[in-house]
């Protein structure tokens, strides 16, 4: 389980009194609907991508650095460097059609629309946001996610537990679950049906924001 946090500005003002259930269950009828589907549906984690922005900045200081050398040594007139030469006298004298010209794009555009991904993108896509409680002071300073590996965990463990089911596969995505069971004894359908039923219970009490379509699957283990 994971959790995000933050510190508002006012953190110093006194706690409000408690309220009563009454107050809050008013609270969210006064709420306009986008209130209340931002309550209900918290945005994705987003990810810090300290790796990728270590790189870049390392690869670009690097290679400001050596062409800022370059570019002193000529001013303090000693010869440039052999391969900024040689680069600029390819780059005047090649034609744009030329292969490697169109390798060089293509490398270079597929590098900055990996970078452009990874800067509109959320990522951590292995937590599933969790809802927030409506009427509850605070609730932007927490935020709650599941670990989608520990919800599959979970789930398997509930599965396992039906009767007749010798071993379930619980696999998690953001939007769908997909649980593969086989039964040894009993019917399948009611197998299914028993494995459905204790599954859509146990995906209810997690608490995500948003619940997950839920597949089951069950077979009998092969012979031999």
């Amino acid at each position: 389980m994971s959790a995000h946090t933050g510190r508002p500005g006012d953190s110093d003002l006194p706690p409000e009194p408690a309220k009563t259930a009454s107050s809050a269950s008013d609270q969210d009828t006064d709420a306009t609907p986008a209130e209340r589907e931002q309550v209900e549906s918290p945005r994705r984690f987003w990810s810090a991508r300290r790796v990728p922005a270590v790189i870049v900045a390392l690869l670009s200081l690097a290679a400001v650095g050596l062409l800022l050398y370059d570019v002193v040594s000529v001013r303090a007139g000693r010869p440039g460097m052999g391969w900024r030469r040689r680069l600029a006298d390819e780059l005047a004298t090649r034609p744009l059609d030329d292969v490697w010209m169109i390798v060089g794009a293509a490398v270079s555009m597929a590098l900055g629309l990996c970078l452009v991904v990874l800067a509109v993108t959320p990522g951590l896509r292995r937590l599933l946001p969790m809802r927030q409680p409506t009427g509850t002071r605070g609730t932007g300073e927490v935020r709650a996610g599941l670990d989608r590996r520990a919800v599959a965990l979970i789930l398997r463990d509930r599965a396992v537990r039906v009767s007749g089911v010798e071993s379930a596969r619980v696999d998690v995505g953001r939007r769908k679950i997909k649980a593969r069971a086989q039964a040894h004894f009993r019917d399948l359908d009611e197998v299914r049906a028993d494995l459905d039923a204790a599954l859509g219970e146990a995906v209810a009490t997690l608490g995500l924001a948003r619940r997950p379509t839920l597949t089951v699957h069950v077979r009998r283990p092969k012979k031999g």
